[in-house]
């Protein structure tokens, strides 16, 4: 990445603050609702994951036990159910494992641009849902492993398959658990990622979380303060914006990209 003009440069510190602000007030997204702008910028996914990942473990594990200290502090229910449902996280991970190592595989064979397509086809498909105040719903069992397993896989692809598993978790975790449970899901799907890049070779971009990391730490202190804020009171309208625009610059991402 050494090889960009200063605004690239800009243009990725600004993205990696907005992902760290999405990250932190939603609870996911902050992959999804990222990668389609950064691949606005350079259009090399295997740029960006690897710092997105590194970002994701760095993050998740420091909400993940600062929640634990939170439910502790505040006693009752909170400290006795703990901040993460364990059951259900163990249960979902049985389903997910397998489509997510061959989604990490497909990612590392694949030709860049036919990713990048995939990736903004997705995007444009989860982006319309909110817009449209239909985000998916998950009302079976056969349809959350079908959703899982299909958020596994493209979580192996393209770090991008929260939309999908949000709305199984959605329905069996409990509210003031969700966040860090699925942070925690996070995490251990990423460490996969990493192990990924690692044996395949992939530059993972260290040195340039020197200056990415502040950016996306700007933005997370941001979104803790619109995460409390969500928590009372879910904003619809809040989310059908959202959607709006990650269509449009999808959309945008599609055309403008080298096929």
């Amino acid at each position: 990445m050494s090889d960009l003009f200063w605004y690239q440069y800009a243009l990725i510190g600004l993205i990696f603050c907005w992902s760290g602000f999405v990250r932190s007030s939603l609870g996911f997204g902050g992959a999804v609702l990222a990668l389609p702008f950064l691949l606005l910028v350079v259009n090399r996914p295997l740029l960006f994951l690897p710092l997105i990942a590194v970002h994701l473990l760095i993050f998740s594990s420091w909400i993940a036990w600062q929640g634990h200290r939170q439910a502790r502090l505040a006693g009752g229910d909170a400290a006795r159910d703990g901040n993460i449902d364990w059951r259900y996280l163990g249960k979902a991970l049985s389903i997910m494992i397998v489509p997510k190592i061959i989604g990490v595989v497909g990612l590392l064979t694949l030709p860049a641009s036919l990713m990048t397509t995939v990736i903004f086809t997705i995007v444009i498909i989860y982006g319309a849902s909110y817009a449209l105040n239909r985000p998916f719903r998950s009302n079976s069992k056969v349809v959350d492993v079908v959703l899982l397993a299909l958020g596994g896989y493209v979580s192996g692809t393209s770090l991008i398959g929260a939309p999908l598993i949000v709305a199984v978790f959605a329905s069996h975790v409990a509210k003031h658990q969700l966040r860090d449970t699925l942070f925690v899901l996070w995490f251990i799907l990423v460490v996969i990622k990493m192990v990924s890049f690692i044996i395949a070779g992939v530059d993972l971009q260290l040195i340039h979380h020197l200056w990415l990391l502040p950016c996306a730490w700007v933005g997370h202190m941001l979104g803790e303060r619109v995460h409390r804020y969500l928590v009372g009171a879910r904003s619809e309208v809040f989310f059908r914006v959202l959607g709006a625009v990650l269509v449009l610059v999808s959309v945008v991402g599609l055309v403008a990209s080298p096929h």
